[in-house]
């Protein structure tokens, strides 16, 4: 009697243990190379913006997709296009899985950035990319404070020679709409596959 009630308890505590290491296991935090904003509030959860087709665009639209969204504009002379750059080389290195990431390009100057030039500009980089803009001047306000991306205009020798200075980063949001990373900018392709990668498992 006394050995089956044993082998009934070592059963049980067994049993109670491999439960706490499943559960220790599931709450173990992702490790990623980039800033994990996972939970934060400080950031917008979505958006509502013109894509360079014309059709008003909402996080919603790229469900089951990574989403990869950067704030620049189409005559920056190094951080877009070195951005983009380096998201056309990740997307190489996801290989086949590089069809479930959407890259979001969002103009902070839609007064030049018009819906022709995102269409030419964006996707030459990849035909994937999708080029966004906001449809006034209150929804790029709006964008931009509840993503709290930085955009100053710098005047040049004319009216329409300006450049704008704008915050560098991109953020990342997982296959179920959820807010995941700060990506840093110019850290080359390799680091952001991987981040991506383990979205995407």
């Amino acid at each position: 009697m006394n050995t089956i009630f044993n082998l009934r308890f070592v059963q049980i505590l067994l049993a109670g243990l491999f439960a706490s290491l499943l559960i220790a296991c599931s709450q173990e935090a992702i490790k990623f190379n980039n800033v994990d904003i996972t939970g934060s509030k400080a950031f917008g959860k979505d958006f509502s913006l013109i894509d360079h087709h014309g059709k008003q665009r909402q996080l919603g639209d790229f469900k089951d997709k990574v989403v990869v969204m950067f704030f620049g504009y189409t005559q920056c002379p190094d951080v877009c296009p070195t951005t983009l750059t380096e998201m056309q080389g990740v997307m190489t290195l996801l290989g086949a899985d590089a069809d479930r990431v959407q890259v979001l390009f969002v103009s902070v100057d839609p007064d030049r950035d018009t819906q022709q030039l995102l269409s030419e500009y964006v996707p030459s980089f990849d035909s994937r990319f999708l080029g966004l803009r906001p449809a006034s001047p209150a929804d790029l306000e709006k964008v931009t404070k509840d993503f709290k991306v930085f955009y100053n205009k710098v005047p040049g020798k004319s009216p329409t020679s300006y450049t704008i200075d704008h915050t560098a980063g991109s953020y990342v949001f997982d296959t179920k709409g959820t807010l995941r990373l700060f990506l840093k900018h110019q850290q080359g392709a390799k680091p952001i596959a991987e981040d991506l990668a383990k979205l995407l498992k």
